[in-house]
């Protein structure tokens, strides 16, 4: 009975040391900084109150990433530039003509532009869901 109790006594007999975490981070991410960026991140996360891993952990859960410009964007952006060559040749017209006879010219181009502004800064463009 007396070697029964002592065996479950010393199962039963806490071990020391620091306790188990719940949540065990396994992966390590290797991330490449300049000295300037390194030390813009160690002196953020100082001012949080947190290790240079943790702020970066919480920076991005938190982050918002814009994706870069699809095909048909960027093909956007190319209209865009060739709209703007568009403009300076009208402008010089204007001045050789006068401003009343472009006029029209003038309003269109104006609007295509802002059409194409709009379509590329649409805030669907944000965020995961593309």
């Amino acid at each position: 009975m007396e070697t029964a109790k002592a065996q479950h006594q010393e199962n039963t007999r806490k071990k020391g040391g620091r306790p188990a975490k719940r949540i065990k981070r396994s992966h390590v991410l290797v991330v490449r900084l300049t000295e300037t960026e390194r030390l813009l991140v160690e002196g953020k996360a100082r001012e949080a109150g947190l290790s240079a891993s943790a702020w970066f952990r919480a920076a991005a859960k938190k982050a918002v990433i814009v994706a870069r410009l699809r095909p048909e964007e960027a093909s956007l952006l190319r209209m865009l530039s060739g709209l703007a060559n568009n403009f300076n040749q009208i402008t010089r017209l204007a001045h050789r003509e006068g401003l009343l006879s472009v006029q029209g010219r003038c309003r269109q181009l104006l609007q295509d532009i802002q059409h194409i502004l709009h379509m590329v800064s649409r805030d669907d463009r944000k965020g995961d869901d593309r």
